[in-house]
């Protein structure tokens, strides 16, 4: 049976589904809240929902004059379904967080308040985002939506696992060559399963397919918003060669790893080689007590070795269309985007890395991982979730879970798995 869990995204209740169809139906009498007063929200475990602490301190010390309410949810999908039924209801929060696979489609439901011509004023502007992740937050040339903040899936490595496997070559020294080929990266993850390791891990969600293919060449979707994979042959080969490994169990699904054996205690206790994760990672390392000199990270390998584009996840940050106090709610919306926002919340060991200029030194100043610097390269050169995928609910999920995860259990082969998609994509969106 599949199972639809990873650290970011736990599956999505079908209800979600339903709600979502049904929004522009709703004529809700307004947000829960009332003039002078702003309720937000987001997903998160307790440890996540900390680092929110001294960014909102700060913010009610600087504006006293506004009533903050934080209405947290535990699991990323049974925060959706419950955002989605407040939104049809007209009870939903005055800001809140969505995620990637879900804003395209809660924006085309009318309900998010149009922020583009709202920023003037404000302490941001679009221009401080990368364009490569602010495009699913736009509808019929409408911003509705801006990240919070971005995570792209590095290569964490264990170099004490490299090492036991008999790998001498460094790979951030190989990136930096432009000498980081997936070929080389094939040889460590045979090399590390031989020794007894796992090669690598991998959460199943859209970010981990769709990366396997651009950084060898490939394309998923078109300009025009096509799915073509499944017509693109490095696109093909690249799913290909990355589920024969699987196969083989050189590399293995985070989602399906047996409990008190799950990628970050892999990672800690030196059993595996290479972890693909965000930097949230570094809070598992120093977790656990363990050198943690012992650990970097790496770009994603590509055919010729040079950096190529990856899945970027991201959280976007939105305005309830019918919020009782719009300028309390840009208030708090600009304040939580903006570059001393972010510092407030993403410093020290951070879960995430800042999505707006003048932040990187959050990542930076610690000067841990020692190649810190790939977590920006790979942001800046990186894709937010394809538009026309994130527009419908759960279809990403639905992807990865009764498509690729049977590709990588050697159930299908991956031309078939990439039409099967193609055709999934071109019923959903019909």
């Amino acid at each position: 049976m599949a199972i639809t869990i990873s650290r970011r995204q736990f599956g999505f209740f079908a209800g979600a589904a339903v709600a979502a169809s049904s929004l522009a139906a709703c004529s809700g009498s307004g947000s829960g809240s009332g003039k002078g007063k702003v309720v937000w929200s987001t997903w998160g475990s307790p440890e996540d929902l900390k680092s929110f602490d001294t960014f909102q301190e700060a913010f009610k010390k600087s504006n006293p004059d506004i009533d903050l309410v934080f209405q947290p949810t535990p699991s990323y999908s049974e925060y959706h379904s419950k955002l989605l039924t407040q939104l049809s209801s007209g009870t939903a929060p005055d800001v809140f967080y969505i995620g990637d696979d879900r804003v395209a489609s809660v924006i085309r439901n009318n309900v998010l308040m149009p922020i583009g011509d709202k920023l003037s004023g404000t302490s941001i502007s679009e221009g401080d985002f990368a364009a490569n992740v602010l495009d699913i937050g736009r509808w019929e040339g409408k911003l509705y939506a801006l990240p919070n903040d971005v995570n792209p899936d590095t290569l964490w490595y264990d170099k004490e696992a490299l090492k036991a496997a008999g790998i001498t070559d460094d790979p951030a020294q190989l990136a930096a060559d432009d000498k980081w080929t997936t070929e080389v990266f094939f040889e460590m993850t045979a090399k590390l399963k031989a020794a007894g390791l796992t090669g690598a891990v991998y959460w199943n969600y859209w970010a981990t397919h769709d990366g396997f293919m651009t950084a060898q060449g490939g394309k998923v979707y078109d300009d025009q918003g096509k799915y073509v994979a499944h017509q693109d042959q490095a696109s093909v080969t690249a799913m290909e060669e990355y589920a024969q490994r699987f196969q083989s169990g050189e590399m293995k699904l985070a989602d399906l790893l047996p409990e008190g054996a799950g990628s970050d205690t892999l990672l800690v206790t030196h059993k595996l080689g290479f972890l693909a994760a965000g930097r949230y990672t570094i809070g598992s390392i120093r977790g656990a007590g363990v050198d943690e000199a012992l650990y970097d990270i790496v770009r994603w390998p590509s055919i010729d070795g040079t950096a190529k584009p990856t899945g970027v996840a991201a959280s976007y940050l939105a305005v309830n269309a019918k919020t009782a106090d719009t300028d309390a709610a840009l208030k708090f919306f600009s304040s939580f985007l903006d570059a001393d926002g972010q510092k407030l919340r993403l410093s020290g060991a951070g879960n995430a890395v800042p999505s707006i200029k003048g932040a990187d030194d959050i990542v930076l100043s610690e000067n841990y991982p020692a190649h810190a610097q790939t977590m920006l390269d790979m942001r800046d050169i990186g894709y937010s979730n394809f538009a026309t995928e994130a527009a419908v609910p759960d279809l990403s999920n639905q992807i990865s879970v009764e498509l690729m995860q049977p590709l990588y259990e050697g159930k299908s082969d991956a031309k078939t798995t990439l039409e099967a998609v193609a055709k999934l994509v071109e019923e959903k969106t019909a």
